[in-house]
C-alpha cells in the first residue's frame, strides 16, 4: 500500500524537486555567504521548512534580531498557511496520525500539488498525500544543505540568487494552468492579488488577498466543482 502510494506520488513532485533543489541551493549559498556552517542550513531546512521565511531568517540571524522580532516577522510572512489549512480540512480529515506531519510539511508548492491532485484508483489517499509532503521536504533539505556546502567552498557574487523563489512560483502557476482546463480559480487569484496590491500596497496586500480569494472561491465552490467535473468527463 505504501509503495503504491509512493510510486503514484513521486512523478507529481518532480516539478517541485527541480524548483526546491535550485531554491534550496540559493538559500544555502546565501547562508554560507554570511559565514554560517552547512549544518545550520540542514537544521533550518528541517525545523523551519519555509522557503520565504528561511531567506528572511538569514538577515535576521546576521543582524542578531530578537526573538519577538523574529516571531512577528514569521507570523506576517507565513500567515497565508492558515488559509491553506482551512481548504485542506476535508482531504486531511481521515489520514490518521500522519496528519500532524502533513500539517507541518505544508508549503506553497506542496499545497498546490495536494489541492489539485487526487490519488489514482486503488491508492490510499492518506499515504498518497503524505508521500507528496515527505518527498517535497526531502528535496528542500537536500537543496539547502548542498547549497551551503557549495557556498562554503566557492565564493562568488550572490546578488539576485533569491529570485529563484519568484521563478519557482511562476513555473508552478504555469504548470497548473497548462494541466487544467478550468482557469477561473487562477484568474480569481491573480485578480484579487492585483486589486489588493493596488489598494493595500506591497507590504500589506497578502492577507487581504488571501481572504478575498478564500471568500470568492468558497462562494462559487459548487459551480467551479461542477465545471471541473464537466471538463474531466469531456
Amino acid at each position: 500500500m505504501k509503495r503504491k502510494a509512493l510510486k503514484a506520488a513521486f512523478p507529481l513532485t518532480l516539478p517541485v524537486m527541480a524548483g526546491y533543489l535550485f531554491l534550496g541551493l540559493g538559500f544555502g549559498i546565501l547562508l554560507a555567504s554570511k559565514g554560517f556552517s552547512f549544518l545550520w542550513a540542514a537544521f533550518m531546512s528541517i525545523i523551519i521548512y519555509a522557503g520565504s521565511m528561511q531567506y528572511v531568517a538569514i538577515d535576521l540571524l546576521a543582524a542578531g534580531a530578537s526573538f519577538i522580532t523574529t516571531a512577528i516577522m514569521t507570523v506576517m510572512i507565513q500567515i497565508r498557511h492558515l488559509f491553506y489549512g482551512l481548504s485542506l480540512i476535508v482531504k486531511y480529515k481521515n489520514v490518521g496520525k500522519k496528519k500532524w506531519m502533513m500539517i507541518y510539511e505544508l508549503t506553497d508548492e506542496t499545497y498546490s500539488l495536494i489541492a489539485t491532485s487526487e490519488p489514482p484508483e486503488g491508492v490510499d489517499a492518506g499515504w498518497f498525500y503524505f508521500f507528496i509532503s515527505l518527498l517535497d521536504h526531502s528535496y528542500w533539505i537536500c537543496g539547502c544543505t548542498l547549497g551551503a556546502l557549495f557556498g562554503s567552498l566557492v565564493k562568488f557574487n550572490t546578488k539576485g540568487v533569491d529570485f529563484v523563489m519568484t521563478a519557482l512560483f511562476l513555473v508552478l502557476f504555469v504548470n497548473q494552468w497548462l494541466d487544467t482546463r478550468e482557469h477561473r480559480p487562477a484568474l480569481i487569484g491573480v485578480g484579487c492579488s492585483i486589486l489588493c496590491l493596488i489598494f493595500f500596497g506591497a507590504d500589506n496586500f497578502i492577507v487581504p488577498a488571501m481572504l478575498s480569494i478564500l471568500a470568492i472561491l468558497s462562494i462559487f465552490r459548487k459551480t467551479l466543482d461542477k465545471e471541473e467535473e464537466k471538463h474531466a468527463d469531456s
